[in-house]
């Protein structure tokens, strides 16, 4: 729509349906009761950075059956949105017929294959953590590599499909198909797109706040760590919004950004100073793999993440 013509949707119709999407993604698990977390309201005042025990009444986010719940709750959510941007494409492209709208809703929401390069950006970027696992023999078939530990518990319990799965895929279909979809629709410009709609993502996770607040005890100790976790969760959830926008428009796909996700809630938080204690010997080298995976991700996040043919990079 660079072209003159008029955008489909307006600027701030485009704000409202983000807005609306994160309000059904995480509002599903508060619609059901079933999915809702319950605590006691019990103060309990605790040595500071410490969690209190989980009570017999109480339902935490780690019980299987509020994490089935749930799982159910965003999935039926997921296609609400999707069924959203269907059907606001399909107000504005009445004459279309419904293959050629489901196509094109289709190819808007990134359901296309990507090139192989914009998938190995993020293991680029985490080469220091990897040659840690390395140096430690925890790679996958190395001597502390266990398949039952590591493959079968860690992936396929409840909590693994959770982490590594359903919450990776759905989310990005949400903040970064549905959200992306719908500013794109609106004109928005790249830029607006990379750096502003992911703050939806980064807003919709400040529900985590009454759980830590619960969890640590409900106290003043517990409210400020519940604001401070709160704000760095949106600050780090928005950074990484960032990246997975940048993909998912430069390859057209979602294909990249989900198994950036993926693949960082496997590999978790870096750190580097815990590698190091653990392999004193190993510093520089360590250092020197960290150093590698950053200045490779810099150097080559913008020719390997391209795709020719991408809808959102012409």
């Amino acid at each position: 729509m660079q072209n003159g013509t008029k955008p489909l949707l307006s600027i701030t119709s485009a704000h409202l349906l983000s807005g609306l999407f994160a309000f059904i993604y995480v509002g599903s698990i508060y619609a059901s009761k079933n999915a809702r977390l319950r605590f006691s309201k019990r103060k309990v005042n605790l040595p500071e950075g410490q969690a209190r025990l989980k009570l017999q009444n109480e339902r935490w986010r780690d019980d299987p059956d509020v994490i089935k719940a749930r799982l159910l709750a965003v999935t039926s959510a997921t296609l609400i949105c999707c069924l959203i941007v269907f059907i606001v494409m399909k107000n504005f492209n009445r004459n279309d017929e419904i293959h050629n709208l489901t196509a094109n809703a289709w190819l808007y929401l990134g359901f296309t294959w990507s090139n192989v390069l914009p998938l190995l950006i993020t293991p680029l970027l985490f080469s220091g953590p990897l040659y840690a696992q390395f140096l430690g023999k925890t790679l996958p078939f190395q001597k502390d590599w266990d398949f039952e530990r590591d493959v079968l518990f860690r992936f396929l319990s409840i909590v693994g499909l959770r982490n590594y799965f359903v919450a990776p895929i759905t989310e990005e279909i949400v903040f970064r198909a549905c959200v992306l979809t719908i500013y794109h629709l609106a004109d928005s410009s790249r830029m607006k797109m990379i750096f502003l709609s992911p703050l939806v993502f980064g807003a919709a996770h400040i529900h985590h706040a009454f759980e830590t607040y619960h969890r640590y005890g409900c106290t003043a100790t517990a409210a400020k760590r519940a604001i401070i976790s709160t704000v760095i969760q949106f600050t780090y959830t928005s950074i990484f919004g960032f990246y997975c926008c940048y993909l998912f428009l430069r390859s057209g796909s979602l294909l990249p950004p989900i198994a950036a996700h993926m693949f960082c809630n496997v590999m978790g938080v870096p750190q580097p100073n815990y590698e190091i204690s653990l392999m004193p010997s190993r510093k520089l080298s360590i250092l020197a793999a960290y150093l590698f995976g950053i200045i490779g991700f810099v150097g080559m996040l913008e020719p390997w993440s391209y795709t020719d043919g991408s809808l959102y990079w012409q």
